[in-house]
C-alpha cells in the first residue's frame, strides 16, 4: 500500500519529475537533474530505482524554470522564432544596462523607436534562462549582437503574434514593445 502511494505521489510525466505535485526535475538523457529544495531521500530512492536513470543530478533553478515553463503541451509545439532587440549605439547612454523600474522612472517603457534587432531566427529552446545562456555563451549563426543583458528585449513570436521580455537585473519582464509615438496616437485622435 505504502509503495502505491508513492508511485502516485512521486512521478514521472513526459520527462517531468513530480514530487508531491510540484515539478521537482527533469530528465534530461537519462540524468535526473532535480532542484536542491527536493534533495530528500524519499525521491533520491525512488529516482534510484528507475531503470532509464543512470545519474541524479543537483542543480539550482530547476523548480523556478519548471514552473515558469508553459503547460506540457505547449511546450511540445514547434518552436517561435527569437529576435533579439537591443539599444542603438546614439541612445541615450543612460538608457543602457538598467534595471527595468529604472527605465519606466526615467524614460518610460522600452520604445522599438531606440531598439536595433541583432538576431531574428529560429534556435532550440524558447525558454527564456536558456536562451539568455544562448546569446551569453554560444551565439547562434546570424547574432550580430553583444552578450544579451539587461535593457535587451527578446521577442518570441509566431503566426498568432509576438510576445517581449525585457531582460531584467533578475529574469525577464513581459512588456509591450512599440513605439511610443505610434501608441499615443490612438489617445491623442479622441
Amino acid at each position: 500500500m505504502k509503495g502505491e502511494k508513492n508511485m502516485r505521489e512521486i512521478r514521472i510525466e513526459n520527462g517531468v519529475i513530480v514530487y508531491y505535485g510540484s515539478r521537482a526535475g527533469q530528465i534530461r538523457d537519462g540524468c535526473a537533474v532535480i532542484d536542491p529544495m527536493f534533495q530528500v531521500g524519499e525521491l533520491t530512492e525512488y529516482l534510484e530505482r528507475q531503470k532509464d536513470i543512470r545519474m541524479i543530478r543537483i542543480e539550482k533553478g530547476v523548480y523556478e524554470r519548471l514552473m515558469n515553463a508553459r503547460s506540457m503541451e505547449e511546450n511540445q509545439q514547434a518552436l517561435k522564432k527569437i529576435r533579439v532587440w537591443q539599444l542603438k549605439p546614439d541612445v541615450d547612454v543612460q538608457m543602457k544596462f538598467v534595471p527595468y523600474d529604472t527605465l519606466m522612472r526615467k524614460f518610460g517603457p522600452p520604445d522599438i523607436e531606440n531598439y536595433e534587432k541583432v538576431f531574428d531566427g529560429t534556435v532550440d529552446t524558447n525558454d527564456l534562462e536558456d536562451l539568455f545562456e544562448k546569446f551569453n555563451m554560444d551565439w547562434p549563426s546570424g547574432y550580430t549582437g553583444h552578450s544579451l543583458s539587461i535593457s535587451d528585449v527578446l521577442e518570441l513570436y509566431d503566426e498568432q503574434g509576438s510576445e517581449f521580455y525585457y531582460v531584467d537585473a533578475v529574469g525577464f519582464r513581459q512588456v509591450e514593445f512599440a513605439s511610443q509615438q505610434l501608441s499615443m496616437r490612438p489617445s491623442q485622435a479622441m
